[in-house]
């Protein structure tokens, strides 16, 4: 049976991990190149960087920092924010990274996925996704409509139909950060979960929501969830990675022995 990931999310704001609610009221919380090396040490499985002002300020995603994470750390990691063309994807996966997101720049030009995948294969390649609940329609029939730029642009386009488009452009994993569930400790978008990994063939990742370790259980045994994203819960110090397997373990989720 295929282990269940845990991934720490660690959005980077002025060189410091921040967090907030729906990116909003965020605090900083510290070195992202420490936490990063914290829950390496701590069993994580995988980590998760979003620069998440970059795509909004239109600059680059800051390289030394990646660099920097790449020494203290020897699990795969992601990088997303401030990746607008081939050749940013290329200086992030040559300094480190194993793995690209992307989010508003594949909306805007959806060829980007394709491009990407045809240079560095589709394992490299991760799309996030930003679903905002909204009244079911003809344009939107999922009900969640996806939204960029930090939840700031609704872009008009239904949830389902773009995770199907992306897996045929090459997409290699798709990540669902529900931007209702996001920051509030409350628990994972179980429904919209579900409904996105009954839907493509591709590695599903849940985001927005965690806040104890019940929720990890929901996600994986009742959306299907290849691997969740946690953040708030762990970088407060309420829980442990350990803490975290355990509970899994405990409860038949099959999770990874530390690296």
């Amino acid at each position: 049976m295929l282990t269940k990931r845990i991934i720490p999310c660690l959005d980077i704001r002025n060189k410091k991990v921040t967090k907030g609610i729906r990116f909003q009221n965020n605090i900083d919380l510290g070195d992202p190149v420490e936490l990063a090396a914290k829950y390496y040490d701590d069993g994580c499985d995988e980590l998760v960087f979003y620069d998440i002002t970059a795509s909004t300020e239109r600059r680059p995603i800051d390289i030394e920092m990646v660099k920097e994470v790449a020494k203290a750390i020897r699990i795969p990691f992601a990088v997303g924010g401030g990746i607008s063309t081939i050749s940013d994807m290329s200086r992030v996966l040559l300094a480190g990274a194993e793995k690209v997101s992307v989010n508003s720049l594949a909306v805007e030009n959806p060829r980007i996925i394709t491009e990407g995948a045809k240079a560095f294969g589709s394992q490299c390649m991760v799309l996030g996704m930003d679903p905002l609940k909204v009244k079911t329609s003809a344009k939107i029939p999922s009900g969640y409509e996806i939204t960029t730029r930090g939840f700031r642009h609704r872009t008009g386009m239904d949830t389902l139909e773009w995770a199907k488009k992306a897996e045929d452009l090459g997409i290699g994993e798709i990540v669902v950060n529900s931007v209702d569930a996001d920051g509030t400790r409350e628990g994972f978008e179980i429904g919209l979960t579900r409904m996105i990994a009954e839907n493509v063939g591709v590695p599903v990742v849940a985001s927005g929501g965690a806040g104890k370790p019940e929720h990890l259980v929901e996600v994986f045994k009742f959306a299907y969830a290849d691997a969740a994203i946690i953040a708030g819960m762990i970088h407060t110090g309420k829980y442990t990675i350990p803490q975290i397997k355990e509970y899994l373990r405990n409860e038949a989720v099959p999770v990874r022995e530390k690296w």
